[in-house]
């Protein structure tokens, strides 16, 4: 288990945590990053560019002269690519850059990007963010004592905390994060991550829940079992229904059945030839 000092706000350690091994000391995958990183600033990217086309810009539609005899080249409108203020050949036009990401790569990523910090000691985990104000200057002051070396911050937070936000986002380098929306591009952009002691544990336990069938997380093996347990039940469960179903079926079949003979004895009756009636 990786383990990680716990500090309070005054710098002083108060304790110790246990993270998991598959979270926070796994193997870092560059080809996975760079991947996540290049994703996530492609979603960023308003994708709002536009230009006018040919048939967008303002102008008359007539031909300006007669197509021969001017010793000028053809011209068919004023509105022409080739022209000054006319329109824009194949130019941009709104879209979406965003394009979707395997859910097993990002958390991977992410993995590796926790790795990373632990690795490099740029990780560190306090007992908890409860400030008396919402004071710049303090909070200022309790940064410089859990990390001097580091000129931007990345704090993240189990729950919300009016006091953290207020005091914090006035200050250059740092950005403040939940553990819910916490994204690998943000633990590469800053040199030192800050957790709060339940959001480190919420990360160890809800990361290492997420490992494929077949790792060593017992939580994976019970769900999988419990999957299992279901799906055997409802294998079984099928035959009976069928049987149910089926009774009134076969007794629709049997009525029409009688039905049938019914139907012959109303039938109309036919005329007699010329030599029954004589």
């Amino acid at each position: 288990m990786a383990v990680v000092d716990v500090r309070n706000l005054d710098g002083k350690t108060v304790g110790q945590v246990d993270l998991a091994d598959d979270v926070f000391a796994a193997r870092v995958n560059p080809h996975v990053l760079h991947e996540t990183v290049r994703h996530y600033l492609a979603s960023q990217r308003a994708g709002t560019h536009k230009t006018k086309a040919k048939g967008e810009v303002s102008g008359a539609g007539r031909k300006l002269w007669k197509q021969k005899g001017t010793g000028r080249a053809r011209i068919g409108s004023i509105r022409s690519p080739l022209w000054r203020h006319g329109g824009t050949v194949h130019g941009p036009v709104p879209r979406k850059y965003g394009y979707r990401l395997p859910r097993k790569m990002f958390l991977g990523a992410l993995r590796s990007a926790l790795s990373a910090k632990f690795a490099d000691n740029k990780l560190f985990v306090v007992e908890d963010w409860q400030l008396d104000s919402h004071k710049t200057k303090p909070f200022r002051q309790a940064l410089t004592r859990l990390d001097e070396a580091s000129r931007s911050l990345l704090l993240v937070d189990a729950n919300e905390n009016v006091n953290l936000e207020r005091a914090s986002r006035n200050i250059e380098g740092v950005k403040l994060v939940r553990s819910t929306a916490i994204q690998p591009y943000d633990l590469l952009r800053h040199e030192a991550l800050v957790l709060s002691r339940e959001a480190a544990e919420k990360l160890s336990r809800g990361l290492s829940e997420m490992e494929e069938p077949g790792g060593d997380s017992q939580t994976v093996q019970i769900a999988n079992a419990a999957k299992s347990e279901k799906s055997a039940a409802k294998h079984v469960a099928k035959p009976e229904h069928a049987k149910h179903k089926a009774k009134p079926a076969a007794k629709k079949h049997a009525k029409k059945a009688e039905k049938k003979p019914a139907a012959k004895k109303h039938a109309k009756a036919k005329p007699k030839s010329k030599k029954d009636k004589e």
